[in-house]
């Protein structure tokens, strides 16, 4: 190689690596601004986030859930009062619970997490509450409408702590041999209403009045023609267990106090009842066994061709119904 073309060869070599550096040079300032921009970002969403959440987080309740809170002062009160106003029962049924495998319940089980294994052993003595503190969180949750962080307050525990009550939520029933948990609501109603096989819940409307807004776009979607008020509009399903089997079964307006299997709630007052029951013909369709069914009074609508028959409802008063068997038993379905 001649002296010319080498160092022609050189003065390339030195473009290229010099070409390099500046390639990396601006890719680093490149990744910096990505990542300076996404943090940046991060600390304005979590700005955001502080504005409008809607709970406490731990420096801003008191140090330890199980001393000198107001939930601790109620229960070392021993009073029936007291106890009965916030959960409907006095000192003498709370230690029943307690006594009766609350305790045990409480100590020897783990409470299920995404992070740890089901499997794993219970450690109460890491838990924020101790059993009393538990059945008390339970009992609070379930006799009253308060917020969520109101409960944070009394019982000085954070959101995450607050809401992990699986067995307290909203659930749809599971099918499997024989029926499952459908065939199980079904045994408990037809003990008192042995004609009612297939029966597993009721169901129902709830209208609750509103006042008339001075948004004419929320006035119209509350406003019912029907009915001629403002109201919005739930949908509930009721399964025979809870407070009073029976209530389910007997009266479709009053006393209903099963256990809510379905919900849908504070949909317009201008919706009609199968317009709000839509995501539970949806269920009643995929996810209910065939032969299974909800009751409903005369009045609730009984949905699609595609759920004909998963909702049944009494005769009317002073209907006859006339046909062969197998006719009335068509309409009757």
């Amino acid at each position: 190689m001649n002296e010319d073309a080498l160092i022609f060869q050189q003065f390339t070599e030195q473009l290229e690596e010099e070409a390099d550096e500046e390639y990396w040079e601006m890719g680093a300032a490149s990744l910096g601004v990505i990542v300076g921009g996404a943090e940046i970002s991060r600390q304005l969403r979590n700005e955001r986030r502080r504005e409008t959440r809607q709970y406490l987080t731990r420096p801003e309740l008191l140090e330890n859930p199980q001393i000198a809170t107001p939930w601790t002062s109620l229960y070392d009160s021993r009073s029936d009062r007291a106890y009965i106003t916030t959960m409907e029962f006095d000192v003498a049924t709370f230690n029943f619970f307690l006594e009766s495998g609350f305790v045990q319940t409480w100590l020897s089980t783990p409470i299920p997490r995404t992070d740890t294994s089901r499997s794993g052993d219970p450690r109460p003595g890491g838990r924020s509450l101790d059993p009393p503190g538990a059945l008390g969180l339970v009992l609070h949750y379930l006799s009253s409408t308060m917020l969520d962080v109101s409960l944070q307050q009394i019982f000085a525990l954070i959101p995450a702590t607050v809401v992990r009550m699986p067995d307290a939520r909203i659930k749809w029933p599971k099918g499997g041999p024989g029926g499952g948990q459908f065939q199980e609501y079904n045994d408990l109603i037809i003990v008192r209403h042995p004609r009612l096989i297939g029966a597993f819940a009721a169901i129902d409307g709830l209208n609750l009045p509103v006042q008339t807004s001075e948004d004419e776009d929320i006035e119209n979607a509350t406003y019912n023609g029907w009915l001629s008020e403002h109201f919005v509009s739930s949908v509930l399903v009721f399964s025979p267990k809870g407070k009073n089997i029976n209530a389910i079964v007997t009266s479709f307006t009053d006393n209903i106090l099963g256990e809510i299997i379905d919900a849908v709630v504070n949909a317009p007052g201008s919706w009609h009842d199968a317009n709000v029951a839509h995501p539970i013909f949806e269920r009643l369709h995929t996810r209910t066994p065939p032969g299974y069914y909800l009751i409903a009074d005369t009045a609730f609508p009984r949905g699609t061709q595609s759920i004909a028959g998963r909702i049944r409802a009494p005769l009317k008063a002073g209907q006859a119904v006339r046909g062969t068997p197998d006719e009335i038993a068509e309409r009757m379905a």
